[in-house]
């Protein structure tokens, strides 16, 4: 058998090169160090040995717990604010004075009560543990309140009850404060000692297994004795702090004191004096100041008081008797916090920010778009006194139909041209016309109607009215979940003036859409930027480097801010509380506000676009009517008629300037007073040329199907909506693809070609757009909501106001 030789066409392999693989350690040792310089440079900043690699976490970490631990020591120390906790009970069967009692041990430290209205406090110096605390309240039901205090509480305390935790109150409660952003919350169980003993481990374990849904690995500690409120307090003390974005970038303070000085002309408004400790950020007298629920304000000086809680209070001995010896406290102190009052600034006029919310526009510059609702109402004036016309018209005609009866030139025509005319066709032209003005009024009373909250119910019929109206929506919704976007073509208008300001698109992703066509009036008014992003990051980055002259963090100060009504005042005399914000630069200006929300799973009521909604959007709480839209990556944004429950959507606002990270809650007020919580999210944007398009679709139906062609009917009804709409694409709910070739007849009739064989049960639709806006009913002044009770939130869903 003959051997196989190889010809001389085989492939030759490279020989494998023997020996020792070498790494990068024997390199350098072998190489001893001599390398080259650029090398050598990206050696030292890159790529360190083992050792170099372990000191350099060693001295990450140690930075890290010390930066931890400076922060624990500033907060309650003697030179830091005090450390303020929230005590929040969950259960209708929680004691919250028999808690404060426990806590306001005298051996622990010395206590000052306070008591304003409603809202009880008082502050616990510990000379011991070196700490000061501040203890306010507040009930879940009281939502604005909750909400409010929990924006600038250092710590949360909630209060569980043994057997079953919280009610369903306290789980609304936390549902709202989980969607703002919580702080460092601590959990406490009051009344475990009073089941019996071999009970208590079993309620314990219970306990524990319900509480793991929400606070997952999360400690429970007992509020029963003097001993437990002592641990509690070490834990509050030691624990680590959790940071919120939106307030640790600014300057805030809680009211402790405030005094008002009418102004000299008018006693309705004057200066506000409020006393409280810096947090947050260094505090500026030429930046604005923001009260929670009241509005912006300018301030005139800050001045520095002297601290009236000191946790070492200093002692004065007396001269005649050096053996007695008095401490002074805050309300010995008042008379020498006069004496030492310091002035730290003084606002300066140049250097302050304006109040200015508004551009105000200038009718004579820009373009001119569509014209306004004055425009038209004054060109109708204008006719209704212009010269009349004589015309030759038959008997009976009114003067409405007679303006129809034209020629080519514009001119009136003969008896003969009306005899060729039949009496049906004025007839249905009238109708058509009335129907048209009923469609746009029907259309306007739509867009400007709003969720009426102050009527009241004293009709008998208003229920069932409301219950009609509930049940509409209802309708209105099913029917958009199973016909997306999809109207009927009305017949007593022409459908080229109905959808006359509507658009046909080749493709919704990549045609071209101008941002800055046929802006409304409103668009004036706002305030845009050239480059959000980019603005935002100088701002902060100024904030992190740039060194702030003002009152710093710790410090105890007064802030004079002018022209405040004296209802502010009187609001924070009833016992709620007052809580100012430094502004940013821009802040206090209006634009168009894009917030990413997604429907909260306790609400299951329909929610109309451009209904009336109260929002919580960062410090800021206000009302105002949204739009809905789709959350893309697009330039364009489809418009949604209602806030769907499955996806999240982006709500559209006018609204005042805030940089994010800033929470959002939605709430709807009911006609009972109770605002219900309908969606949770975050601030997208402030971007006025984010384009949010809506859609129509129309349909129509196959009457007669050839290979390629059809006849299409009840889309439109006469001959001229099927010429005006021609150059817009077809298209079918089976995937085909097609366009209008020419109309048959006067009925509406049309023949259109497809890109494939129609089937005669698919439906031929036709898309239009057209841009959308909000509506401009910003209002800062929020109602306050009637308090929650338990058996009302024990229903699935809550009460609706349907007016």
């Amino acid at each position: 058998m003959a051997a196989h030789r190889s010809g001389p066409l085989k492939q030759q392999n490279k020989a494998h090169k023997g020996g020792r693989h070498r790494g990068r350690g024997s390199a350098q040792r072998d190489g001893k160090g001599r390398l080259a310089l650029k090398i050598l440079s990206k050696k030292v900043r890159k790529e360190l040995s083992r050792v170099d690699q372990r000191h350099r976490a060693n001295q990450l970490r140690k930075q890290k717990k010390e930066a931890v631990l400076a922060e624990k020591r500033q907060l309650g120390s003697k030179d830091g604010p005090l450390h303020q906790v929230l005590v929040v009970p969950l259960h209708e069967r929680i004691s919250l004075p028999e808690a404060f009692r426990l806590l306001q041990d005298k051996d622990t430290g010395t206590v000052h009560v306070n008591e304003w209205g409603s809202t009880h406090s008082f502050m616990l110096l510990c000379p011991r543990l070196k700490h000061r605390w501040f203890f306010t309240s507040a009930r879940p039901g009281d939502l604005h309140t909750v909400l409010d205090m929990a924006k600038v509480a250092d710590t949360i305390i909630f209060l569980l009850d043994p057997l079953e935790g919280w009610d369903s109150t306290g789980d609304y409660c936390l549902s709202c404060l989980f969607a703002q952003g919580l702080p460092t919350y601590t959990l406490a169980v009051q009344g475990a000692s009073g089941l019996p003993p071999r009970k208590q481990i079993d309620a314990r374990k219970k306990l524990s297994k319900a509480v793991e849904k929400r606070f997952p690995d999360d400690r429970l500690f007992l509020l029963d004795t003097q001993q437990e409120a002592e641990v509690l307090l070490r834990q509050l003390a030691n624990q680590k702090q959790r940071h919120l974005a939106f307030r640790d970038r600014r300057a805030y303070l809680f009211a402790h004191a405030a005094d008002f000085v009418p102004s000299e002309g008018n006693n309705l408004v004057g200066t506000l004096k409020i006393s409280g400790y810096v947090r947050g950020q260094t505090l500026n007298v030429n930046s604005l100041l923001h009260i929670v629920g009241q509005g912006d304000f300018q301030m005139e000086q800050i001045d520095a008081p002297m601290d009236p809680f000191p946790l070492n209070p200093r002692v004065i001995k007396s001269q005649k008797d050096p053996g007695m010896a008095m401490e002074i406290c805050a309300p010995d102190a008042l008379a020498d916090m006069e004496e030492d009052l310091k002035v730290l600034m003084k606002a300066d006029p140049d250097k302050q920010e304006s109040l200015q919310t508004e551009v105000i526009p200038d009718p004579m510059e820009g373009e001119q778009t569509w014209p306004t609702e004055e425009e038209l109402s004054e060109a109708n004036d204008f006719l209704k006194k212009s010269s009349k016309v004589v015309k030759k018209v038959p008997k009976g005609t009114s003067s409405y139909q007679a303006e129809w009866i034209l020629d080519e030139d514009g001119e009136s025509g003969g008896e003969d041209e009306y005899d060729d005319m039949e009496h049906g066709d004025f007839i249905e032209e009238e109708s058509q016309d009335e129907g048209s003005e009923k469609e746009e009024e029907e259309e306007y009373e739509t867009m400007t109607m709003g969720e009426s909250v102050h009527d009241d119910l004293d009709d008998e019929n208003v229920d069932d009215e409301a219950e009609e109206k509930m049940l509409e929506k209802y309708k209105q919704e099913r029917l958009q979940e199973m016909f997306p976007d999809e109207v009927d073509t009305p017949r007593d208008v022409a459908a080229r003036i109905r959808f006359q300001k509507y658009r046909g698109l080749k493709s919704f992703r990549t045609s071209p859409w101008d941002p800055k066509e046929n802006l409304p009036q409103d668009y004036a008014r706002i305030f845009q930027f050239q480059n959000f992003t980019n603005t935002r990051k100088r701002i902060f980055k100024e904030i992190e480097e740039k060194d702030v002259e003002g009152a710093e963090v710790g410090w105890y100060v007064t802030l004079h801010v002018s022209k405040v009504p004296v209802s502010v005042y009187e609001y924070f005399k009833r016992g709620a509380p007052l809580i100012a914000i430094s502004l940013l630069p821009h802040e206090q200006k209006m634009s168009v506000l894009n917030m990413v929300v997604s429907r909260h799973s306790g609400n299951t009521e329909p929610v109309k676009a451009k209904e009336e909604l109260i929002f919580h959007c960062g410090f800021r709480r206000f009302r105002a009517s949204p739009l809905f839209s789709q959350h893309t990556a697009a330039d364009k944004h489809k418009f949604q008629r209602f806030l769907t429950a499955d996806v999240a959507l982006v709500v559209t606002v006018y609204g005042p300037i805030t940089f994010p990270p800033a929470s959002v809650l939605l709430f709807k007020q009911n006609s009972n007073g109770m605002h219900s919580l309908i969606a949770t999210g975050s601030l997208l944007s402030v971007d006025p040329d984010r384009m949010v398009i809506k859609r129509v679709v129309l349909s129509g139906h196959p009457f007669k199907i050839f290979t390629k062609m059809a006849v299409v009917r009840y889309m439109f009804f006469n001959r001229e909506d099927v010429l005006w709409f021609k150059p817009v694409e077809l298209r079918t709910k089976w995937g085909r693809r097609g366009h209008i070739k020419e109309p048959l007849g006067t009925h509406g009739h049309m023949k259109c070609s497809f890109d494939g064989k129609l089937k005669s049960q698919d439906t031929v639709l036709m898309n239009l757009y057209k841009r959308v806006f909000p509506k401009w009913t910003y209002d800062p002044c929020v109602p306050e909501p009637v308090p929650w009770m338990k058996s009302e939130i024990s229903l699935a869903v809550p009460e609706v106001d349907m007016e």
